[in-house]
Order: C-alpha cells, then structure tokens, then sequence
C-alpha cells in the first residue's frame, strides 16, 4: 500500500471528521484525504484568530475549494488572552489550547466525533509546545499515525494536485516578536505589512520580518540575501520606517525557524 492509501484509509470507520486546516500543505493533504473517504462527513475548520495573516487565510479557502470540502471558521481574539498576549514561552501552548477549547465547542454542535490536524513526523523533532496542547484536547495527527514526513507531505501533495505542495512553512504572526516582549495588535499590522512590502519588491516567497523592540531585522533564505541589494534595501527601509520601525537590517545568517526563541515556525 502506497503513502496515499495509507493516509486515505486512516479515515474507514471514522464517521464524522473536523479538520484543523491552516492554509499549509500538511492541514491541506489531511483535509484532501478526509474528503476522499468521507465526503461531506469531511469538514474543514479555519480559526482566525488576529494572529493569522490574511495571506493565510485566502489560501485556506482557496485550499477547500480545490479539495470540494465545506469551510466553517471560527472567529475569535487572542489579543484578548491574556497568557498569550504576555508572550512567555508558553505563547504557543496557550494559544493551541485556546483554539482546541474553540475547536471542540464547534464539533459538539456539528455532531463531530474525531478532530484531526496537521502535523506530521518532523514536526515532533522540535520545541512545539502547542503540539502538547492539542494532544491534551485529544486532536489526532493522521500524518504521524503514518509516519509521514515533510517532504513526503509535499510529494503527496503534489501527486494529488494540491497547488500548495511547494508552500512555503509559516506560522502565525506573534512568532517574529521575542519571547518577553507584549504582543499586541498594532506590532502585528506592522510586521504583516512589512512582510508583504519585502515580498512585492523582490519576489521572494519566504520572508520573516522580526520586530525586536521596534527594530525590524529581515530574514530570507541565505541565498536570497544578494536580492536585497543596497537599492532594495533602501526602499524596503523607507516603507517599514514609515509604518513605525525606527531601523531596518538584514539577518546575514539568514531565515531559520524560530530564531528569536529557538522554536520551530
């Protein structure tokens, strides 16, 4: 039996399933393979939560489009949370068990027995405390019941068609802002905008931009970095000074996950 059938097979006997679907590939192949051996007893569920860009979101809805799966949202604040918004290194356990209390409210009054998400065998090689959460909810992982890895999440994806295969990771906005330092709305807008300023001058997909303090230090792919030329550079500079960044640098080590906290995004 293929990779395919394997996860697609995950879901016999399962009657009615809640997908926790992001707007990445790994939530993306588990709401595909649902659709295929549920049908409509497949739903997908999108939390927007403020802290998800709204590129994310979009590409979500573009997702279960693709897939034919119906789309329900939940519409929430975490700014409101206040263990999540003080940005201690719990941020990501305080935010994912929010989003699992939301999760299976929302299950209980669409009858659903069996919430499922995205995560996948390299996802457990890290510092993901949110992935704990979820597990104390009891939301299962498909992709690691099958031993699935990111790089066969992508091929998988591929194979199927799902145009996010080659989407680069994200994670939700409060990762570019140091543990300790308040997460609150308008950081959020402004590191949001930025990223989407340093993506629309030079094409790159994968694009951080930290707020350290104020500070915005821009991280790309190492190999990348010759795109930001001085020219580049000193428009970028100009935009995110406008929106509130009082200095503007390049990351010359270049994009690793999590960097700030030394937790994966």
């Amino acid at each position: 039996m293929n990779k395919l059938d394997e996860l697609v097979n995950w879901f016999e006997d399962k009657n009615k399933v809640m997908v926790a679907l992001s707007g990445g590939v790994d939530s993306a192949l588990v709401a595909y393979t649902a659709f295929q051996k549920l049908g409509q007893s497949a739903i997908a569920v999108t939390a927007d939560y403020k802290t998800l860009s709204e590129d994310e979101l979009q590409t979500s809805k573009q997702i279960c489009s693709e897939i034919g799966i119906q789309q329900f949202f939940l519409d929430y604040n975490e700014l409101e949370n206040e263990e999540f918004t003080k940005n201690d290194s719990n941020r990501c356990f305080h935010c994912r068990m929010e989003l699992g209390t939301h999760l299976i409210e929302l299950a209980k009054e669409l009858n659903v027995q069996i919430i499922v998400d995205g995560t996948n065998l390299d996802d457990l090689g890290e510092y993901r405390p949110g992935i704990e959460a979820l597990r104390q909810n009891g939301i299962r992982s498909p992709l690691v019941e099958t031993n699935f890895s990111k790089l066969q999440v992508r091929d998988t994806a591929k194979l199927v068609g799902l145009s996010v295969y080659h989407k680069p990771s994200n994670s939700c906005l409060a990762s570019r802002i140091p543990w300790g330092q308040r997460v609150t709305a308008e950081k959020l807008t402004r590191i949001e905008f930025s990223e989407t300023i340093v993506k629309q001058l030079t094409k790159i997909k994968q694009v951080r931009v930290r707020d350290l303090n104020g500070s915005a230090k821009i991280e790309v792919d190492k190999d990348m970095i010759p795109i930001l030329n001085n020219g580049v550079l000193k428009q970028i500079t100009e935009k995110l000074k406008m929106i509130g960044f009082t200095t503007v640098e390049i990351d010359q080590e270049g994009y690793k996950p999590g960097k700030i906290n030394m937790i994966a995004d």
